[in-house]
């Protein structure tokens, strides 16, 4: 008999009655947490400073920017001389698309796409600079088996990390495993460790994917600034969703320091203040990550605006959280309209959050249609939270199982397949759900899930 949908009230439960909960969940994968978060805690205990200090020099504010744009003007310059030199243009294609990926600016994106195809159209052959160019461009666009088949048209180490993230996308995370493996093979490096940690997190292996970071921050050059940034961000992010809030935040300001306004470690960095009630830091981050102007749409604008939203929610401050919202979902629309960048599962996730019941028949045909593009589990379980919202409760359940068979650990999955649960009217499933939650972030509460945005 299924019941009103309504948040979970969250008790204590005795260690006694924990060794109880755990065995018809291990068919479903979910079970190993327990173990694993031990493990995990175990290891995370002991994490020295040394495991994410950076040791080489670090850049002034705007300096990887300034050294991107002289990396510009340069092939520009060479190309007054030469205007069909494919070998120019596949240059000049990877630095916008650097530019792109440092700022978040859309612009570069198409400008490297625009550039990549005279680069192919002058040199049809042999040319894998710009076909990987190309493959970046199309997972950015979310067209991910376009990107597939662009990477394994350019054949090289660059190519198999495109496969990587895109298998991982599309929820094929066998697939992903694998070439991660070749790429560990061909050479042990910053990005193949850091590759194969995304893998290690979407199986579930949680302590395998900490070791894999440390080892890539281990075996980084001073040429990789961004990747190690990235690396970083990525341990930050890791510690966070299992409740080590003062170290994941030591690990972001020390992404921070190596690379100053880089946007995932602010809009995160962000997200931790405001869990921890700290909105004046929280606003201060989220200002710093992009000028919002529609003058130059940024992947981040959205991240940025719906940080603020929540912001001023959390403050009482209700009608500028409204106009925060309408920006937002604006901003995404344009997006989505335009087929450029996706976002479709953002802008799903906006209209659940947001809350208002005259969304959610929108936000499940989004989902719908998104799901047969991403596979992953962070799109399952929005998907799930849709469907919930819509009453369609079976179904809800059947895609959160979809997205625990991995044997991710995520405290938001297992409160959300909880909630599911217990609309349906299976309170010990739901008490099961519940105490998994609790071993992967202990600190998982009510502020927790509101900052996180995973509603209800």
């Amino acid at each position: 008999m299924q019941r009103p949908h309504e948040a979970l009230t969250i008790g204590p439960i005795s260690w006694r009655r924990r060794g109880k909960l755990f065995g018809p969940l291990v068919a479903m994968g979910v079970g190993a947490a327990v173990v694993l978060g031990i493990l995990f805690w175990a290891h995370a205990a002991a994490t020295p400073a040394t495991a994410y200090h950076y040791r080489f020099e670090r850049a002034p504010r705007g300096a990887v920017k300034q050294a991107l744009q002289r990396e510009i003007e340069f092939y520009q310059a060479r190309l007054t001389y030469d205007p069909n030199s494919g070998l120019n243009l596949a240059a000049l294609a990877g630095a916008y698309l650097r530019m792109a990926r440092a700022t978040g600016d859309l612009r570069w994106y198409l400008i490297a796409e625009q550039t990549a195809q005279r680069s192919v159209a002058s040199l049809p052959f042999q040319n894998n600079g710009a076909l990987i160019m190309l493959a970046r461009v199309a997972e950015a666009r979310h067209d991910f088996q376009q990107a597939i088949r662009l990477a394994r048209r350019a054949d090289n180490t660059e190519a198999l990390s495109i496969i990587i993230t895109s298998n991982l996308a599309m929820g094929k995370i066998d697939e992903a495993a694998r070439t991660a493996e070749t790429l560990i093979q061909g050479g042990a490096g910053l990005t193949s460790y850091t590759l194969r940690s995304l893998v290690e997190l979407a199986q579930g292996k949680d302590e395998a994917a900490v070791a894999d970071l440390q080892r890539a921050i281990a075996s980084e050059e001073p040429d990789e600034v961004a990747s190690s940034v990235w690396a970083r961000t990525l341990l930050g992010r890791l510690h966070y969703r299992r409740g080590r809030l003062r170290l994941a935040a030591d690990i972001y300001r020390e992404a921070l320091a190596v690379l100053p306004q880089y946007p995932q470690a602010l809009t995160n960095l962000a997200e931790l203040e405001i869990r921890q009630g700290r909105y004046r830091l929280a606003a201060q981050h989220l200002s710093e990550v992009v000028t919002v102007t529609k003058a130059s749409p940024n992947i981040y604008d959205h991240a940025v605006l719906r940080g603020l939203a929540r912001l001023a929610e959390l403050r009482g401050d209700h009608n500028r959280a409204a106009a925060l919202w309408r920006d937002a979902e604006a901003r995404l629309r344009q997006d989505a309209a335009s087929g450029q960048f996706g976002h479709r599962r953002e802008l799903a996730r906006l209209l659940l959050e947001r809350g208002r019941p005259e969304d959610i028949g929108e936000a499940v045909s989004l989902m719908e249609a998104e799901v047969h593009i991403r596979r992953d589990t962070e799109t399952l379980d929005v998907l799930a939270w849709a469907l919930s919202r819509a009453g369609r409760l079976e179904e809800a359940q059947q895609a959160m199982q979809e997205a625990l068979q991995t044997g991710v650990h995520d405290a938001r999955l297992f409160y959300r397949a909880a909630t599911i649960e217990r609309s349906l009217g299976h309170d010990m499933q739901a008490k099961r759900f519940l105490e998994l939650m609790r071993q992967i972030d202990p600190t998982f509460d009510e502020r927790a899930r509101q900052v996180m945005g995973v509603g209800s």
